[in-house]
């Protein structure tokens, strides 16, 4: 569990943590969200000891990390796929970390073997791609068969079978009751990944919650419709209460109306409906609208 009480980071004039208060449980992916600049990554640092923390407590299970030794058996952690040694082979690498945590050498060619990299161990890292990176930064976290894992942007770089290998390592990771802690920009990887969500904007906690009760954040569904009398069902529709918008290629998007009571309404007004299918509201559109007033950089004209 890792568990984080008014915890503040301060650089000169800007701070990047302010007060965040939350807890991490075992058992579920958490995805760690937030726009560029919200404050993930240095949160993460703070709570495996590579940032001091100007204010409050980042705690793992119940202690700060900085005081348990052999760091590797209490956390791993995926901060920067690029944070290595290019001369070094992967097999090397992560010897110097098993010696370093006092860790069997088997364990190695263990984790090497579950990341699938077995085959490359005797290379050298600096001629690796960035996906294959990411597999040794993943090994290295699971070096010390650790109960709490951290990963900050892990899907970079991995190709499609590496992204759905990832997948599934997080959820049997959290299946074994670990606490997995998962920072990530992309919204269709969490949805599809994630089943807790942390959301924070520069520095603060927006949201903690479940998946499902954080996509019902972004609105009602919509039912989108295509007829050949669009006219005649948006009148009828707006008379029931429900709000039409045009959804593109001439279907009708409407909301306030579940799909069987817009089919009853249609067919009671003898109104042919050719197509119709709701249409949930999906991750993406529920951050971008809970974090509209928390983005510091937008491109272009986006105000």
């Amino acid at each position: 569990m890792i568990e984080l009480h008014d915890l503040t980071k301060r650089y000169g004039g800007t701070t990047a943590v302010n007060r965040l208060t939350l807890t991490v449980r075992p058992g579920h992916v958490t995805g760690f969200l937030g726009p560029n600049g919200a404050g993930k990554s240095t949160t993460l640092r703070l709570v495996i000891g590579l940032h001091r923390p100007s204010g409050g407590t980042a705690l793992v299970n119940g202690r700060p990390f900085a005081e348990r030794p052999r760091g590797l058996r209490h956390v791993g952690a995926l901060l920067d796929a690029g944070d290595v040694h290019g001369g070094r082979t992967a097999r090397a690498h992560l010897a110097a970390l098993a010696r370093s945590n006092g860790l069997p050498r088997s364990r190695v060619d263990e984790v090497l073997g579950e990341v699938g990299l077995a085959d490359v161990a005797g290379r050298r890292i600096g001629g690796f791609s960035l996906g294959m990176k990411q597999r040794v930064g993943i090994a290295a976290a699971l070096l010390g068969d650790p109960p709490v894992l951290l990963f900050d942007e892990p899907f970079n770089g991995l190709d499609p079978e590496g992204v759905r290998w990832v997948r599934g390592l997080f959820r049997r990771l959290a299946g074994e009751g670990r606490t997995v802690l998962v920072s990530s920009h992309l919204m269709s990887e969490m949805e599809q990944t994630a089943d807790h969500l942390v959301v924070i904007g520069r520095g603060k906690l927006i949201a903690e919650e479940s998946l499902t009760e954080f996509a019902a954040r972004g609105g009602r569904p919509q039912v989108v419709v295509r007829t050949p009398e669009p006219a005649r069902l948006t009148s009828v529709a707006r008379e029931a209460d429900g709000q039409v918008t045009t959804a593109g290629d001439g279907a009708l998007a409407v909301t306030g109306l579940t799909a069987a009571e817009l089919g009853e309404l249609a067919f009671a007004h003898g109104i042919a409906l050719h197509e119709m299918a709701t249409r949930a509201t999906s991750l993406e559109e529920a951050f971008m609208d809970l974090t509209a007033d928390h983005v510091d950089y937008l491109a272009g004209d986006q105000r």
